[in-house]
């Protein structure tokens, strides 16, 4: 397998269409990309904007740990401007980054062709979600220069209804992203049910639909709610409607259950598609078969259902009743129970496989070690007792970065690595690769499990000061955010070199047994020349490394040449 890393310029099963007409020449100038309906090309428009999203985002992340880097560091921001860089840096990263990152980007690109069709099932419906999502977008960053938000990405009441800041255009454009991600979930559903191939039933899908199909079943039935309560919350605050404020006759708790009701469900929104993703990876860099697929497909449905039902675990303090805290405290612990069937999966397919270290394996292991820690510490918040003293603390923040970019976001990069080949028909540096997933897993554990102390010995979350027995884990913390940092960039640098200079990538080059690996790398406009065969999406031992083509071909039957 070393031949990758050598230089890949062969050409694999389909081979490489750089030189040939492909989706990224098929059709010239702006207009052709602004219009398309192609949705490889919606794809890479989406991870374009997201990704400028994720570095706006990362910018205000890396002020913030400035900021805190000593207890009376006021130098560098205010105490209000600290207030409006957390709450940006939290809703452009939840809103703008980690909902629709896996399924608008890699799943925009990757859904169709890995059920053989040439598109989505509505192509028009997917560049309309497109330009809805970059609607929204404008409309919440417009807000910063009318007077950026102070209330934190949760928008509680009643300070979001007093607060003197832009609420009203930040929650407008979060209420126009919601439309984005519904119609974006109805497309694949429709995709998944209506263009599968001949051959392929449901329990022959790659798992990474399994999880896009879990996502496109909250997005659809919890979004809704997250709209409507920010429709009431826009109504109080420009009409003066009692609906969540006590002095209009409101009720504060009642937008906490509206708002939970969605984002807890949103928690699966982002983690389910990095489960599928990593379900894909696991296999074809342990080059075995996935072991238990049917569990790791349904407990992506079990996610999906559970996740409606834990709301209240975030309201533990807010004065409900103990029988419902401890009915939620109960359902918490029962939705870790199809996480950890889908670990536990993982590990045994990785058990006695022949493990290539490439760079997206590298991700797919940091995912086990962050997204088991963060899982791990969810119990703690879990259990009532505990979560009482552990609540608004940097535990919290440290869990929850713990699940959301040690899951989402590692997913995300281990996907990105491993179908930037197919996508752009170049080959990124490994040794590069290896040193920036490095520089990302050491900068993220510096900056975030150091929290998990401060969290323990009751440092509080948000605090513009803080008392100076917390200053060695804050400047720890910043260091970290410096390296990670780092490591961003040289992810940034090797993967644009990639498309200046890369050596042309072959149609496999990981050895994926998934339907999207027997075209072209870039794809054809049509995604096919010809129909693919419908497989074991999971065969990967059916494909070896041909160092003559430089990627790897199906190996063949008796009497048959290799790659037929």
């Amino acid at each position: 397998m070393t031949g990758i890393e050598s230089g890949a310029a062969g050409f694999g099963q389909g081979g490489n269409a750089l030189g040939r007409d492909n989706y990224l020449n098929h059709e010239r100038g702006i207009k052709s990309w602004l219009l398309t309906r192609d949705h490889k090309r919606i794809g890479v428009m989406y991870l374009v904007v997201i990704l400028s999203s994720f570095f706006l985002g990362g910018i205000f992340a890396e002020l913030i740990r400035t900021k805190l880097l000593t207890p009376g560091n006021s130098a560098l921001m205010k105490a209000d401007t600290y207030n409006q860089m957390f709450t940006l840096h939290g809703a452009i990263m939840i809103f703008l980054f980690v909902i629709p990152g896996i399924p608008a980007s890699l799943g925009n690109f990757v859904l169709p062709l890995m059920l053989g069709a040439k598109d989505v099932a509505f192509p028009r419906l997917n560049l309309a979600s497109f330009y809805l999502w970059v609607g929204g977008a404008l409309l919440a960053l417009g807000s910063m220069v009318t007077g950026a938000v102070d209330t934190g990405w949760t928008f509680y009441t009643p300070y979001s209804t007093t607060t003197n800041t832009n609420v009203i255009m930040m929650v407008a454009g979060i209420f126009v992203l919601g439309f984005s991600s519904i119609f974006t979930g109805l497309n694949f559903v429709v995709t998944i049910h209506k263009l599968r191939p001949a051959g392929m039933t449901w329990f022959r899908m790659p798992l990474f639909l399994w999880g896009i199909y879990g996502t496109a079943i909250i997005q659809i039935m919890a979004t809704p709610v997250l709209g409507i309560t920010l429709l009431l919350l826009i109504a109080e605050r420009a009409l003066g409607i009692g609906i969540f404020d006590p002095a209009l006759g409101g009720d504060p708790v009642l937008f906490q259950h509206f708002f939970w009701f969605y984002s807890h469900p949103a928690v699966y929104i982002m983690i389910l598609p990095a489960m599928g993703v990593i379900s894909e990876l696991v296999s074809v860099f342990s080059r075995k078969h996935i072991f238990g697929y049917s569990f790791i497909a349904m407990s992506s449905i079990a996610i999906a259902v559970l996740s409606f039902l834990v709301w209240g675990h975030h309201m533990f303090v807010a004065g409900q009743s103990t029988l419902s805290s401890m009915i939620f405290s109960f359902l918490t612990f029962m939705v870790a129970i199809p996480s950890a069937v889908k670990v536990f999966n993982w590990l045994a397919t990785m058990y006695k496989g022949s493990i290539w270290l490439a760079t997206p394996m590298l991700y797919v292991l940091s995912f086990l070690f962050l997204f088991g820690i963060g899982g791990l510490t969810g119990l703690f918040l879990g259990a009532l007792a505990v979560d009482v003293h552990l609540h608004d603390t940097y535990f919290v923040v440290a869990h929850f970065h713990y699940v959301m970019f040690g899951g989402t976001v590692i997913a995300f990069l281990g996907g990105l690595h491993y179908w930037w080949p197919k996508m752009f028909g170049r080959m990124y540096s490994e040794f590069w690769g290896r040193i920036g997933a490095l520089l990302v897993f050491v900068g993220f554990n510096t900056t975030f499990f150091t929290q998990f102390v401060m969290g323990s010995h009751g440092a509080p979350r948000r605090s513009y000061h803080y008392q100076p027995q917390f200053e060695a884990y804050h400047r720890l913390s910043t260091i970290g955010a410096y390296i990670l940092g780092v490591g961003f960039v040289v992810i940034a640098v090797y993967l644009i070199h990639s498309l200046l200079r890369g050596r042309p990538a072959p149609a496999n080059p990981w050895g994926g047994a998934t339907l999207e690996w027997q075209t072209s790398s870039p794809p054809p406009h049509d995604n096919f020349e010809s129909t693919p065969a419908v497989g074991d999406p999971y065969d990967v031992e059916a494909w070896t490394w041909d160092g003559a083509v430089g990627g790897f071909v199906r190996r063949a039957p008796a009497g048959q040449p290799a790659g037929s």
